[in-house]
């Protein structure tokens, strides 16, 4: 199954992120991972507009930018314009979801929706084949740093069983508390993509660090 590491910037030195992205890009990060945060959907405020531009200046990475945000269909236009990659929304935030599934990728984006712990798998079910992208989130969100809810596992296999259900070859990822101990049940049970702040820029290598979070999905199978 492919693997993909996503670094969250979110617990990056914003002072040296320059050279940590490039870090963790050098020890083979896929994607970089930018949640956005607006204070009212979650208790947070954290990146937008200007980190995105500053990100794409930085690394030829895919950004894969993470709303948590209410109305997202407002950022559509403007994150496509600054080279977002991907883009992800709770679908508690929004009205319409297929719609603004379909308003994602017409900008050329991957359209994906982020499952909070508590948000039943029936929130993406009927749209399936609109989707790019399933992120479990494997805390609550609104803050980085947090232990990792060994309950969601179960969320993730089941996911897992729906996409091969329904023939998608959308990406699941799972964001929260991703460490080198809690990776490779995650991947066992079928996700593909991973999140990981703290455990790549909070350690002295970030570029060792991706390293070990793949060799800990390696070592799990």
């Amino acid at each position: 199954m492919p693997l993909r590491i996503a670094p969250s910037v979110l617990n990056a030195d914003l002072g040296r992120i320059r050279e940590q992205v490039q870090l963790a890009e050098a020890g083979g990060a896929d994607w970089i991972h930018i949640d956005v945060m607006d204070g009212h959907f979650v208790p947070s405020l954290s990146f937008g507009a200007p980190v995105i531009r500053a990100l794409r200046s930085i690394t030829s990475l895919p950004l894969d930018v993470h709303l948590m945000v209410e109305h997202p269909e407002q950022y559509i236009a403007e994150y496509a314009d600054l080279g977002a990659r991907v883009f992800t929304f709770h679908p508690e935030a929004t009205r319409h979801v297929q719609r603004q599934l379909t308003a994602i990728r017409e900008r050329g984006m991957l359209a994906g929706v982020a499952l909070n712990p508590a948000t039943p798998l029936a929130a993406v079910e009927e749209v399936v084949t609109d989707l790019d992208l399933v992120l479990v989130m494997s805390v609550n969100p609104g803050f980085g740093g947090q232990a990792f809810l060994r309950t969601t596992i179960d969320k993730v296999d089941r996911v897992r069983r729906l996409l091969d259900t329904k023939g998608s070859r959308a990406a699941l990822e799972v964001d929260g508390g991703i460490t080198v101990d809690t990776i490779h049940n995650a991947y066992a049970a079928g996700a593909d993509t991973f999140v990981a702040g703290s455990a790549v820029f909070g350690k002295d290598d970030p570029a060792q660090a991706v390293r070990d979070l793949r060799l800990a999905c390696a070592v799990s199978i």
